[in-house]
C-alpha cells in the first residue's frame, strides 16, 4: 500500500488512471486541469492490492505563511477509482484517509476545498475524513424519455416560452472558427461585468479555444440573423451532458434565448448517447432565480455537496486573525474571503 502524485507534466499517467475508474467526468480529466490558472495541478492516487483511488486537485501556496492549501477545479469533481465505493472494503477506505491526512501533515495543506460530483458516490469515502456540506439542490434532465414526455414536464410558462421562441428565426449551430470564439468570449464576459462576478469566473479566447479542442466539448451558439445572441460551452462525459458555460447578449436577455438553448441542448445531448442533462444549480447553492430558471425545465434534483476539511484548526483560526476576517458568512477557506484575499 502507498500513495503517489502524479503531477502535471505526466498527463498520460493521469489519464490512465482517470479512463479506468469506474465512473469519472470531465472534471477529472487532464486536459481540464490543463486550463486551470488558480493553482497548481495534480493527482493523488491510493493504491492498495487491485483497487485505486485517484483525486484531483490544486495545491495553491498561502502567501508570507510557508503553508498551502487544496482546492478543486470549477465544476464537479472529486475522488474517482476503478471500483465503486460502496464496494470497497472498509479498511482500504480507512488506509486512504490514513495516508491522504498524512500528506496533508506533511505538506503543509491546511485544509481542502472540492465541490463534489454528484452522479458519483463519493461520500462513502468523505464521510472517513469529515468535513461534507450540503450545497443545496441541483438539477437534471432523464434523456432516456422522449423529447415530447419531457417537454409536458416543463414549467408551463416555460413550455410556452419556448414555442414562441421556435418561431422565431434563429440558428443554432456548432461554432468552430476564432471569430466565434472570440464573439462568444466578448458576450460572456460582458454578462459577467454585467453580474459583478467574481475574477475567476472571466476567461479569455485562448481558454475558449483550448477547450473545445477536446472532442467532448462544443461551442454551441445562437444567431438572429448575423448576430451572436446566446451560446454555451457543453461537456460530455460519462454519459452526462453539461451546460458548462453559457452568456447571452445583454440586448437579448428580456427575449431569454437561453431558454430555447437549453432545450435544444437536451435535444443534441440524446444525439450523442447521453443519459443525462446535468443543468446544475443556484449560485452558491441558493434557491436563487438561477435554480428557479433550471428547475422549470425539470423536478429531479440530486444533493449538491461540497468537502470543506481542516487539517489544522488551530492555523486555519490564526489565518483568519491575522486577515482581520471575523465575517460570519458561508465562504471557505474563511481567509480567501475576496475582500480579505491576501493575493
Amino acid at each position: 500500500m502507498a500513495y503517489r502524485l502524479i503531477n502535471f507534466q505526466q498527463s498520460e499517467e493521469w489519464t490512465t488512471y482517470v479512463h479506468n475508474s469506474v465512473n469519472y467526468d470531465f472534471y477529472h480529466t487532464w486536459h481540464y486541469h490543463s486550463l486551470e490558472k488558480n493553482g497548481d495541478p495534480f493527482l493523488f492516487v491510493y493504491e492498495e492490492s487491485d483497487v485505486f483511488i485517484a483525486l484531483p486537485l490544486l495545491k495553491r501556496e498561502i502567501e508570507n505563511s510557508g503553508l498551502y492549501d487544496l482546492t478543486s477545479v470549477y465544476g464537479y469533481s472529486g475522488p474517482i477509482s476503478n471500483r465503486k465505493f460502496a464496494d470497497i472494503s472498509d479498511q482500504i477506505l480507512e488506509n486512504f484517509k490514513y495516508f491522504f491526512l498524512n500528506f496533508m501533515n506533511t505538506g503543509r495543506y491546511i485544509c481542502v476545498f472540492c465541490r463534489l460530483n454528484p452522479f458519483i458516490d463519493q461520500k462513502v469515502l468523505i464521510e472517513k475524513i469529515g468535513g461534507i456540506s450540503n450545497n443545496g439542490k441541483t438539477v437534471y434532465m432523464d434523456l432516456s424519455i422522449s423529447i415530447e414526455e419531457q417537454r409536458i414536464g416543463y414549467e408551463k410558462r416555460m413550455g410556452r416560452q419556448i414555442r414562441h421562441l421556435r418561431k422565431m428565426p434563429y440558428i443554432i449551430k456548432e461554432a468552430k472558427t476564432g471569430d466565434e470564439i472570440s464573439l462568444f468570449t466578448a458576450m460572456y464576459n460582458e454578462n459577467m461585468h454585467r453580474l459583478k462576478a467574481e475574477k475567476s469566473y472571466f476567461f479569455n479566447e485562448d481558454y475558449f479555444a483550448a477547450i473545445i479542442k477536446e472532442d467532448s466539448c462544443k461551442l454551441i451558439v445562437m444567431y438572429d440573423g448575423i448576430k451572436m445572441i446566446c451560446g454555451a460551452i457543453i461537456m460530455c462525459c460519462g454519459g452526462i451532458i453539461r451546460n458548462h458555460l453559457s452568456a447571452t447578449a445583454v440586448d437579448y436577455v428580456n427575449q431569454s434565448p437561453s431558454k430555447l438553448l437549453t432545450d435544444e441542448i437536451s435535444i443534441i445531448g440524446r444525439q450523442l448517447g447521453m443519459k443525462y442533462f446535468h443543468l446544475g444549480g443556484g449560485l452558491g447553492g441558493r434557491e436563487d432565480s438561477l435554480f428557479k430558471f433550471k428547475s422549470s425545465f425539470s423536478n429531479l434534483f440530486l444533493e449538491d455537496s461540497t468537502w470543506k476539511f481542516v487539517s489544522d484548526t488551530v492555523v486555519y483560526n490564526d489565518l483568519i486573525k491575522e486577515r482581520k476576517n471575523d465575517l460570519n458568512i458561508n465562504y471557505f477557506p474563511l481567509y480567501r474571503y475576496p475582500e480579505m484575499d491576501i493575493k
